[in-house]
């Protein structure tokens, strides 16, 4: 058989017999990121079914025995995905149905069923992911950071939940995936904005990443700090505040907490990632143990630094749910060597804290006095290399150039022997454009 463009294909056939009553399939919901495209089967019940890749022309198949398609059921709309068209018939056995994927790109489909939780019930899940992608992103910061000597301090930051996961929801439906990922994005604008500080958004858009793949793109991206970002709702209404909490290794520090925790954690099942986790129990060597708890320990302490210069100044712009940072055992968080906090930034469950984290200009609040102990945090303990460590050293032979008419940076990298990209690093330049009376920060060569 000719290699289609499926270059690798799923086969699964569940383990259940043939049911008394057939499987209503009530909705197909479409959810896409940077990895792959993800169909959602939502299922009246657990579902008997076959999966496999078809060629001339390049499709994937779902056959589901013993069901029907609920009446009147709309099929996701296309846009940017590796599939073209979305088929559905019944099988001519009138008993079973086919759902028919056509391919316009290479896919690596993976599927799998997902058992009742929370709001969601039965679910079939189709993820066609792309073809192995070029981390361009890690290319570049790479190449920057090499071409001086100074590199910037990097925040990544992590808005929660996404995607099939849509987090605690308000009175009112505010959802806080939403919430968070718009705060996110102002907060990543502010980092950005400020000489020798860089972002890297763990998600930047609507859609689900994993709890551990949200720490590996922490590390490829050589996070110096971790913000995970939420709005999280109580089992009371009353509930309200923002919080800081760090990772714990001897339980948590309130009820609360515990709660919060176990909460987050579960989000994988939730966001269809359940199937793909695994805990890897086996022992590992003391020498390795010793190197862990030792980052770990570090981790810690700086997490809990940093976390009370962010409470510090949340509290000038909201109500403290808790005025000392807590501790749980928060999944995202647990990257020894990257010092993280997670950041409620409100209960969505309080309708008054519900209405102010949707207004745009409190989200903006909230996000500046997050950079602004995130900051304090970084100029106390600069990373080394890095341009706020150079800063913090007391540069003395620092000149500023005041542009005339004429001017342009080629002339004053020549003029004051320091490379382009040393200049446009210690001002926060992006491109070549500078204007009549600006002010440029020259460092000795």
């Amino acid at each position: 058989m000719r290699r289609g463009l499926v270059v690798a294909f799923a086969f699964l056939l569940a383990p259940f017999g043939c049911y008394a009553d057939k499987v209503l399939i009530k909705e197909i919901r479409l959810w896409s990121d940077p990895e792959k495209t993800r169909f959602v089967f939502d299922l009246s019940g657990p579902p008997d079914y076959e999966a496999f890749a078809m060629s001339n022309p390049d499709r994937y198949v779902v056959d589901i025995k013993n069901s029907d398609f609920k009446k009147n059921i709309k099929l996701p709309v296309l846009k940017v995905s590796p599939v073209s068209k979305i088929r559905k018939a019944k099988r001519a056995n009138n008993k079973d149905v086919r759902i028919v994927f056509d391919l316009i790109d290479t896919v690596s489909p993976k599927n799998f069923v997902l058992t009742p939780f929370n709001q969601y019930g039965n679910r079939l899940v189709v993820d066609l992911y792309k073809s192995r992608k070029i981390e361009t992103e890690s290319v570049k910061a790479v190449v920057k950071e090499g071409s001086n000597n100074l590199r910037d301090a990097v925040i990544a930051i992590d808005a929660g939940h996404g995607g099939e996961d849509p987090g605690a929801i308000g009175p009112k439906n505010e959802l806080e995936k939403n919430v968070v990922l718009s705060i996110a994005k102002k907060l990543a604008k502010f980092v950005d904005e400020e000489p020798g500080f860089r972002s890297k958004l763990i998600r930047k858009g609507d859609y689900y990443v994993g709890l551990r793949k949200r720490i590996e793109i922490a590390r490829e991206s050589k996070a110096d700090v971790l913000l995970s970002l939420h709005a999280d709702a109580f089992k009371t209404a009353n509930v309200r505040g923002a919080s800081v909490f760090a990772i714990s290794d001897r339980g948590s520090t309130s009820e609360e907490a515990r709660w919060l925790a176990e909460n987050q954690n579960q989000t994988d099942l939730i966001g269809g990632m359940g199937e793909y986790v695994k805990i890897d129990t086996k022992s590992e060597p003391l020498v390795r143990n010793v190197l862990l708890d030792l980052a770990f320990g570090y981790s810690q302490r700086e997490s809990l630094e940093m976390g009370a210069q962010v409470l510090k100044e949340l509290k000038k712009v909201t109500r403290l749910h808790k005025e000392k940072v807590e501790q749980a055992g928060f999944m995202v968080l647990k990257a020894p060597e990257v010092p993280s906090i997670l950041v409620e930034v409100g209960f969505i469950s309080n309708p008054k804290e519900a209405f102010n984290l949707s207004d745009p200009r409190h989200q903006t609040k909230i996000a500046k006095s997050i950079f602004n102990g995130v900051k304090n945090y970084i100029y106390d303990r600069p990373p080394d290399g890095s341009y706020v460590a150079w800063l913090k050293e007391g540069p003395r032979d620092l000149r500023v150039h005041v542009i005339e008419k004429g001017d342009t940076l080629s002339e004053l990298s020549l003029r004051y022997r320091v490379s382009l990209e040393t200049i446009k690093r210690f001002n926060s330049v992006r491109g070549d454009t500078i204007k009549i009376g600006q002010k440029l920060r020259i460092p000795a060569s």
